[in-house]
């Protein structure tokens, strides 16, 4: 089939490449002028199944409570006069109770599972160099009440297979000796050894190489307008994609198939054909500094529970993202938030870098209520989604597009995932999840 995927980032790229190995013509269409120029740029590096308890957790509406107001807080909701934002809130938080959060927990436990095996796949198919680390990710608290309560969700990971172990302060130091500066703030940790990390941007241009080199045709420079439409019922089906090409001409591009992959901007392409995905962006922030004490700077890959960041080093670089503001599509980076960043970076490891010339950056995460993805089928027989992956898009990357290469060849994907218009096989019985509502 001639298959038009919309998006490049990680996931767009992804869908891509595992498209061209099922044997289809594959054409990706892309506003930036290349792979990953957006949330796939300069996120925090890690590949973390261990880190899949979702923002919605029975704790979260207490927390952004107590952040209400505060400009470097982990989580900054400002209010605007947006309906999809209210209705979004509304879903967070019928999303925060334990039962939802417990669900929630295995769909992306089995996606990210499922996705660092495929990574590890083509890694070792393709030789792609992009800074990884094998040497799992260290998850930190200063704070015992959070300690305390991610005790169950770590409980049901390792239930779940993933080796997500509980330690104490003693034993976090040992596995990074760079956090021996704030030892006696640090009242426990978890690590999963299986975890991984390493730079999405240089992953994804380099499986875009990859791709292209096997015959996917990249049309970067060029804006998706809309999706054209016949037919209505089981009949509808998407007739083809309108651009506006880099000289400035619309066009209309035809396939039999098209999967939507544009992150954040996926809701604002699909609603207009009665597809009311909730998925609302998440301003994430990251800071990049060059090390220049490497004994001095973490060699695992870290997450600060009580700042809500991510630390990854890449090379001779030391990666440090996290935070989320809930502020519409504006990409304007805050100053309060980056110099807190930095701050608490430079609290961490005083010696390791170069904290006078940081480099900045901000990304739209699209996020859903619960951080569980649409990865499947809509009302149109040939539209395919593929987006909403949240804080986790290089996390489950890799699978995501194995999978929907998979259901738009006609079959089910080998993962037990609540995949999106599909029914879900469990316990030997056929049972319909996520749909996506019109």
């Amino acid at each position: 089939m001639k298959v038009i995927v919309l998006g490049s980032g990680i996931i767009g790229t992804a869908s891509a490449w595992f498209l061209n190995k099922a044997g289809h013509d594959v054409t990706v269409i892309e506003r930036q002028p290349g792979a990953a120029q957006e949330t796939s740029f300069a996120n925090g590096g890690q590949i973390s199944v261990s880190h899949a308890e979702p923002w919605s957790n029975p704790a979260a509406p207490m927390k952004i409570l107590k952040w209400l107001g505060q400009e470097d807080a982990p989580l900054l909701f400002r209010l605007r006069p947006e309906w999809l934002q209210w209705k979004w809130g509304m879903s967070f938080l019928r999303e925060c109770t334990p039962a939802r959060t417990a669900y929630n927990i295995r769909q992306i436990v089995a996606i990210s599972e499922y996705s660092r095996q495929t990574l590890q796949a083509v890694r070792a198919e393709t030789a792609i160099d992009y800074d990884y680390l094998t040497q799992g990710i260290l998850h930190f608290y200063t704070d015992q009440k959070d300690f305390e309560e991610s005790l169950p969700a770590a409980k049901l990971m390792r239930e779940l297979g993933c080796p997500r172990d509980s330690i104490g302060a003693d034993e976090v130091v040992k596995i990074e000796p760079a956090l021996a500066s704030i030892r006696d703030k640090i009242v426990g940790g978890d690590y999963t050894a299986t975890d991984e990390s390493g730079d999405v941007y240089k992953f994804t241009t380099g499986l875009a190489g990859k791709a292209r080199e096997a015959g996917v045709d990249f049309q970067f420079n060029t804006t998706v307008t809309r999706l054209l439409t016949t037919g209505t019922g089981a009949a509808a089906k998407i007739t083809g994609v309108e651009i506006i090409t880099p000289d400035g001409r619309h066009q209309v591009l035809r396939a039999d198939a098209f999967v939507l992959a544009m992150g954040s901007f996926s809701e604002q392409l699909a609603k207009p054909l009665g597809i009311n995905l909730m998925i609302y962006p998440g301003k994430g922030y990251s800071a990049t500094y060059a090390v220049t004490d490497p004994d001095a700077a973490p060699s695992v890959s870290l997450t600060d529970d009580g700042y809500k960041l991510v630390v990854s080093r890449l090379g001779d670089r030391l990666r440090v993202a996290g935070t989320c503001e809930l502020n519409g599509y504006t990409r304007e980076l805050n100053t309060t938030r980056c110099e807190a960043i930095t701050r608490r970076t430079r609290e961490l490891f005083p010696n390791a870098c170069d904290y006078d010339n940081p480099v900045y950056w901000t990304g739209l995460r699209p996020l859903t209520p619960s951080n569980v993805p649409y990865i499947g089928k809509t009302k149109f027989s040939n539209l395919f989604l593929n987006t909403g992956h949240g804080t986790l898009g290089w996390t489950m990357g890799c699978g995501s597009g194995r999978a929907i290469a998979d259901i738009v060849s006609g079959r089910q994907p080998e993962v037990d995932f609540a995949f999106t218009g599909m029914p879900q096989r469990k316990a030997g019985q056929l049972i319909t999840t996520h749909p996506v509502r019109a």
